[in-house]
């Protein structure tokens, strides 16, 4: 069965009366002594059980009063033990960075140290040097090949010297200096030996300037000799490139030459002579182009008008394309004709292929000695380079 929704109640407009209270009458037993005891029985033990929640809290109370006390003086200490750690602390590190620094400082007062002697050591060779210069009457070479000496990084002595920074230059200068020019102990001094100090300072001045003078000659005629020996270096590298049959100037410059290919596919090096090349770049190109088309030409027109001419089927009894008055030709004839044709196109490819093995076979002598007379040039030369070297060394 199906369930009736619940009817709504209608608003009635009228308006709502308020029902009047019943008028109170006296609780039953009100005037009962026994009931007043009992009240006042559950009154005194609501006090008591609200007394013993009151000290049961005031208790819970001061226990945690006297928790938070001991915390906040736990939290006391640890702050002051911790206040002590960081002042600890700062101290170390303070202690730490004094130590690095005066480290830094005695490493950086070991090399200069280290610098100085150095310094003055090579200021006592170059002097030592100079010295025998002076006293050596006869005349050698005015220069030597020294061997490379490798530094820490393989670089020689010249290299780090490049690469050293201006700062550096400027302390190795402060450094050299310092041991150089000697300080003037003249205090004291009367005039005369005032003069003879600087006459003493005149004459070091006119040696010093004689030594830079002498240098500067050497340093003149070293240039020279430098310059002689590059132009007789470019010399031989010309005579190399014409043996080999390259441009004068092909060896002389920053770069080795370009090996040019005439192949990219054989791989083949091109041995044609400079002059040989240089006809190409002239205009000769487009006349060999020519001619190779040309011949090219010529070979595939033979080979097109030697072809197997095959006639058209008949159609109809009549053969397409034939002529008035052309006589008919027998079947037979036209597939001998074709069998003889390829027999000898066969035999002209056996013939062009033993040609081109021949060609191929000679090329390769050809390049196999090309190869042996080229190292026994370079030998050659090698040998001379070193004739030349130890006759430069005597």
């Amino acid at each position: 069965m199906k369930s009736t929704p619940p009817r709504r109640r209608r608003l009635s407009r009228r308006p709502v009366r308020r029902r009047k209270k019943p008028p109170q009458t006296p609780a039953e037993g009100e005037g009962d002594p026994e009931f007043i005891k009992r009240q006042d029985q559950k009154r005194s033990d609501l006090d008591e059980q609200l007394k013993e929640y009151i000290s049961e809290w005031r208790k819970q109370r001061s226990k945690e009063e006297d928790e938070l006390k001991k915390l906040k003086e736990k939290q006391a200490k640890r702050k002051i033990s911790r206040a002590e750690e960081e002042q600890k602390m700062a101290q170390r590190k303070k202690e730490e960075e004094e130590r690095r620094v005066r480290e830094a400082e005695e490493k950086k007062q070991r090399e200069i140290e280290e610098k100085r002697q150095r310094l003055e050591e090579a200021e006592k060779k170059r002097q030592a040097m100079l010295q025998a210069m002076k006293d050596k009457d006869k005349k050698g070479p005015n220069f030597t090949i020294a061997k490379k000496e490798a530094g820490v990084l393989g670089l020689s002595s010249a290299a780090m010297e490049r690469n050293k920074t201006k700062e550096q230059l400027e302390e190795e200068k402060k450094i050299s200096l310092s041991f150089r020019i000697k300080p003037l102990a003249i205090e004291g001094f009367g005039e005369s030996k005032l003069r003879e100090k600087a006459q003493e300072l005149w004459e070091l001045i006119v040696k010093l300037e004689t030594e830079k003078y002498d240098l500067e000659e050497r340093q003149k005629r070293q240039d020279y000799d430098l310059k002689e020996l590059k132009e007789r270096q470019k010399q031989q590298l010309r005579h190399k490139a014409l043996k080999k049959g390259l441009d004068p100037e092909a060896l002389t410059g920053k770069y080795p030459p370009k090996i040019q290919v005439a192949s990219k596919y054989e791989r083949r090096v091109d041995t044609r002579s400079y002059d040989d090349k240089k006809k190409l770049f002239e205009g000769g190109w487009d006349e060999i182009s020519k001619d190779v088309n040309e011949k090219i030409w010529n070979e595939k027109k033979e080979q097109y008008t030697g072809r197997q001419k095959s006639k058209l089927p008949k159609w109809f009894g009549e053969r397409p394309g034939k002529k008035a008055g052309e006589p008919e030709t027998p079947e037979g004839e036209e597939d001998a004709k074709a069998d003889e044709d390829i027999v000898e196109d066969d035999e002209e490819v056996e013939e062009e292929v033993v040609e081109e093995e021949d060609e191929e076979a000679e090329e390769d002598e050809e390049e196999e000695e090309e190869e042996e007379e080229e190292e026994e040039e370079e030998e050659e030369e090698e040998e001379e380079e070193e004739e030349e070297e130890e006759e430069e060394e005597e």
